[in-house]
This record gives structure tokens, sequence and C-alpha cells, in this order.
């Protein structure tokens, strides 16, 4: 076996990458916030892509050979992250939106299962399939398998499989992306919502993500290539630790950790008085004029109501309130909501119509809010506050 290693500066940049993904993954499955539930899943994300990076940077170091175990050992989390991606989307969008998520995970655990034909090789097996993959030139080990590691001969499809399955969830993203702008008014291209925002630019960089991967595998012989994806991934990870350690609300915000909008806060105009005036403005179309129960609220709309840009009057919101428009929103509506409650013991008003008093177009969407900001759901807080 050839055992030699190379470090260079490409390897220490994915390397740094890795060790900063895997940092804060942790950070968004473990932190609590206002978006704990959705963070989970985009940590388990970011973890899924770390790990993928992780075997590249063995392999494009020649490191993998002393471990050959982790050889093709993260093949069954390339389908796994377009799951996440939709399902990080769906929850930062509707946190109670919990239906039928395990449908979304069959082809992965297939595949994990499958994965073991390759796994249970010899070493000598393995050391073939990584010099097949990254050093085409070297000479080969005399070694046969211990059992077929393709039995059912599907991993020459399994390029083609991991990018129709990123591409499918990138674009079911989108649309429910594309929905939601539209509820709101807008449309996902020019809307004014940072969580929005946000959201749609993850989505287009792992659309990014698999453009580069569907380029590397037909124009590089292998494995060869990759290394792109994991200067990619770790541009990003690189960027987003520099904009959690200059913003203390991060994780109290809808967030990704693929944005390049670092400082945009930080960097803006407005002074401490301006913040106050935008801050006042705000609460008083919330608290005196009852503006969340306006059925077409939207951040465009409150804008042009207090003479303000959307970018600002979101940045105030979350930088003085620590939510986005929505929950801001959603924090009045059910508040309202309760008081009603309180004031209707005899029941006369039902679900439905004080749903739409405090500006729900659905009872549905009105039940998930209630349920998630008070742990209870309108007929259950109704029968609390009537005994």
């Amino acid at each position: 076996m050839n055992t030699s290693t190379q470090i260079d500066i490409l390897s220490v940049f994915i390397f740094l990458g890795v060790f900063l993904g895997l940092l804060l993954s942790f950070f968004f499955i473990l932190k609590p916030s206002s978006n704990t539930a959705a963070n989970r899943y985009q940590g388990l994300l970011l973890l899924s892509l770390s790990l993928c990076i992780l075997e590249q940077f063995l392999n494009i170091t020649g490191y993998i050979v002393h471990m050959l175990v982790l050889t093709n050992a993260t093949e069954p989390l390339n389908l796994i992250i377009g799951p996440f991606l939709y399902l990080f989307i769906k929850r930062s969008l509707d946190p109670a939106d919990t239906k039928r998520e395990w449908i979304h995970f069959m082809l992965f655990f297939f595949y994990f299962i499958y994965i073991w034909f390759d796994l249970i090789q010899t070493n000598e097996f393995k050391y073939n399939s990584y010099v097949n993959s990254y050093h085409p030139d070297w000479p080969l080990l005399d070694a046969e398998p211990k059992i077929s590691n393709d039995p059912l001969g599907i991993k020459n499809y399994l390029n083609v499989v991991t990018s129709v399955q990123i591409l499918f969830y990138v674009a079911i993203s989108l649309l429910k992306l594309a929905k939601k702008a539209s509820r709101e008014g807008e449309s996902i291209v020019r809307t004014g919502s940072d969580m929005l925002i946000s959201l749609r630019n993850l989505a287009l960089h792992v659309l990014i993500i698999a453009i580069i991967f569907i380029v590397v595998k037909i124009n590089f012989q292998g494995d060869l290539g990759d290394y792109f994806i994991g200067m990619y991934v770790s541009f990003f990870t690189l960027l987003t630790t520099i904009r959690v350690m200059n913003d203390s609300t991060y994780f109290n915000r809808t967030a990704t950790f693929m944005d390049i909008s670092i400082g945009k806060y930080r960097k803006s105009s407005m002074n401490e008085t301006i913040k106050k005036r935008i801050l006042d403005s705000i609460e008083r179309e919330f608290a005196k004029k009852e503006y969340y129960a306006d059925n077409l609220a939207s951040l465009p709309d409150l804008a042009k109501k207090i003479g303000e840009s959307p970018h600002h009057v979101s940045q105030v919101i979350n930088e003085k309130l620590g939510k986005n428009f929505f929950e801001l929103l959603a924090s009045y509506r059910i508040e309202k909501a309760k008081q009603i409650f309180r004031e209707d013991k005899q029941g006369k008003l039902t679900i439905e119509e004080i749903s739409e008093m405090v500006g729900y177009n659905s009872k549905t969407a009105f039940n998930n809010s209630f349920k998630k900001l008070t742990d209870k759901t309108p007929s259950e807080f109704r029968k609390s506050v009537s005994n």
C-alpha cells in the first residue's frame, strides 16, 4: 500500500471548514432558541455535509489509508442532504407541521443498510476503492471481495439518484417558500422578510452544491474534483462562524449557515435614536392600532405604514425584540385571542370566529400558532379559563 500523505493550503482550508462545520452543527442542534425544532434539522444538514467533507479531506490528503474502515462510510449521508433541507424550511415556516416526516428518510435508511456490503470488505479491497477514486494511476493490490459489495448493482446509479433527489428537494423547498411569500402578498424573488430571504438563499446554495456535484461527476474521473464542494461549504462555515461571533442574537432568529449577508445589520447606518423611533412606531401599530388583526398584514405593508424600509423594520424587530416579523405577528395575535377567550366565558364565539378576529385566514394556522406559543390548543385554553 502507498501510505504517503500530503497536506497543502487547500486541504488545511477544508479541514478548518470541517472543524467549524461540526462545531456549528452542534450549536444548531443543541442550543435552545425560538426556532429550536427547525434548527435541529439545519444542524443535522450541516453535520451531514461536514462528515462528507471530512471523508473528502482524508481522501485528498491520503490519511484515509490509515483508517480504511471509513472508506465510503459517508455515502448514505448524500441521500439525506435534500430531506434535511426541506424539513428545516418546512419547520421554519410552520413548527407544528410534523406530518409523516419519516417518509423522507426511507432512501437514506435503505442505503445505510446496503453500504454494509462495502464496510465488511477487507482493507486491501477498500484501498483499491480509494485508489480507483483518487489515484487511478497507482497500481492496485491483489484483493478479491469477501462477497459482492454491490449485489443489486445499484452503486453505479448512486450519483444520478443523489443529484435527482437533491434537485427534487430544492424544487419543493423553493415552491413552499414561494407559496408562503404569496400568502404574505410578496414574491420569493422580491420579499422584505429576512426569514424568507435566508431560507431561499440556503435552498439556492444547496442547488449550487448539486450543480457542482453533477459537473464534477461528468468531468472528473472517480471522485476527483469533490474538493470543490468541500471548499464551497468550508467558505460558508467560516463566514457563519464570523457572523455568530459578531451577532449575539444570531440563534434567536431564523438564520442559515449559507448566507452571504454577513454584517448586514452591524453595518447599517441606523443609530440607536433611529432604531428607537422605528420600534416605537412598530409598537404603536401593533398595540394601539391592532395592525396584527389585518389578515393581509405583511412586513412590506407595515414598513409602508410607518414610512420605513422593510429592511430597517426587520432589523429593529430582530435586534430589539429578538423575533422575526412573523413571530411578532403571532405573539400579538395569540395574546389578543387569549384575552377574547377570557372575556367570552359563555363561549358565544366559535374558535373560527376568534381566529378571524385576530387576523388568521384559517383555523388550522390559528390552532398551530396557539399551540406553539401556549402549549395548549384553543379548546384546551378555553376550558382552562372557563372554570
